[in-house]
C-alpha cells in the first residue's frame, strides 16, 4: 500500500499539534517526572481496516523523536479486535502528550477505510468501481482520500482543477445540459463529465459531446434504462442515495462507477486504544 503523501502528513500534523498542544501539556508536566519512561501498546478494540499509521507515527516522532516504535501491522490490513498495531517505548511525558492527536488520526482514517471496504465488498463481482468524492473534512482531503483508497475505492477528483464535472447548478446558470456541455467543450476541456437527473438530460448531454455521465438520484430501473440506451459509448457513474443497503442493486444495473460521499463524510471513527504495557 503506497504511503500517504508526505506533504499531506506534514500539513495535517502541523495543524493538529498546534491545535492540541497550545503552549504545552500542563497536566503531564505537573504529574509525570521528566525522566520517566514507559512502554505502550496500541491495539484495535474492534474489527477494522487499518489506515493512517504513518500519520500517527509522525505525531509520535515529532514529540518523542528518540522513542522506539515497533510496527506490528500495516495500512490496508484487516485486523480483528484485540490485534496489536504498534508497540512504543520512550519518554512518558512526550508519548502521553502525543497520544490523543495520534489516535484521532488513526481512528478517523481507519474508520474511512473500514467503511469503504464494506462498500467495496457489497459490489464484489459486479464490475462496478467505487469512487470517493470531495465530501471530506476541510484540511484532510488528501489523507481522507488516501484512507478511502486503502479501503479499496478509486479516487475521483482531488480538487476543482483535477477534472471537469458539470453539476446541476452549473446547468441552471448556463440554461441547459446541452449549453453547459458545449461551453466546456468549446473551452478545450477534455474528459467532460455531466450530471444528469433524467433520461432526457442523458440524451441531451450525449448529443452535446459529453465524455462521461453522472447519473444522479436515479433508481435502479431508470439506471438500467440509461445503461441500455448509452450502450457503452461513454462511462456512466451513479450517485445519490448510495448506502450499504442500496449499492448492490445500483451496481447490478451495469453502471461503470458508483460514487459515495458517505465513505469520507459519514464514516464513524473506529475504536483504537493506547495502553501501558504490563
Amino acid at each position: 500500500m503506497p504511503a500517504p503523501d508526505a506533504l499531506d502528513i506534514k500539513a495535517a500534523v502541523d495543524a493538529a499539534l498546534a491545535e492540541d498542544l497550545g503552549s504545552g501539556d500542563i497536566t503531564t508536566k505537573a504529574v509525570i517526572p521528566e525522566d520517566t519512561r514507559m512502554k505502550l501498546v496500541m491495539t484495535t478494540r474492534q474489527d477494522i481496516v487499518l489506515a493512517g499509521l504513518p500519520v500517527a507515527v509522525e505525531v509520535f516522532r515529532r514529540l518523542a523523536p528518540d522513542a522506539d516504535i515497533l510496527i506490528k501491522a500495516n495500512d490496508g490490513d484487516n485486523l480483528k479486535a484485540g490485534a496489536a498495531i504498534a508497540c512504543l517505548e520512550g519518554p512518558a511525558a512526550a508519548l502521553l502528550s502525543a497520544e490523543r492527536t495520534a489516535l484521532n488520526f488513526l481512528q478517523t482514517l481507519s474508520g474511512i477505510a473500514t467503511l469503504t471496504r464494506a462498500y467495496v465488498n457489497r459490489i464484489d463481482g459486479t464490475g462496478a468501481v467505487l469512487l470517493d468524492t470531495r465530501k471530506t473534512l476541510p484540511g484532510l482531503r488528501g489523507l481522507s482520500k488516501y484512507a478511502s483508497r486503502t479501503g479499496g475505492a478509486t479516487n475521483h477528483r482531488m480538487r476543482l482543477d483535477d477534472g471537469v464535472l458539470i453539476k446541476d447548478n452549473h446547468i441552471a446558470v448556463a440554461g441547459s445540459v446541452g449549453e453547459a456541455t458545449r461551453r466546456a467543450k468549446a473551452a478545450g476541456l477534455e474528459g467532460v463529465e455531466v450530471e444528469c437527473d433524467t433520461l432526457e438530460q442523458v440524451e441531451e448531454a450525449l448529443e452535446a459531446g459529453a465524455d462521461r455521465l453522472l447519473l444522479d438520484n436515479m433508481g435502479p430501473d431508470v439506471l438500467a434504462q440509461a445503461v441500455e440506451w448509452v450502450g457503452g459509448r461513454i462511462p456512466l457513474e451513479a450517485s445519490g442515495g448510495v448506502n450499504l443497503d442500496t449499492i448492490r442493486a445500483i451496481a447490478e444495473t451495469g453502471v461503470d462507477f458508483i460514487s459515495a460521499g458517505a465513505i469520507t463524510q459519514s464514516a464513524p471513527a473506529v475504536d483504537i486504544g493506547l495502553d501501558q504495557e504490563i
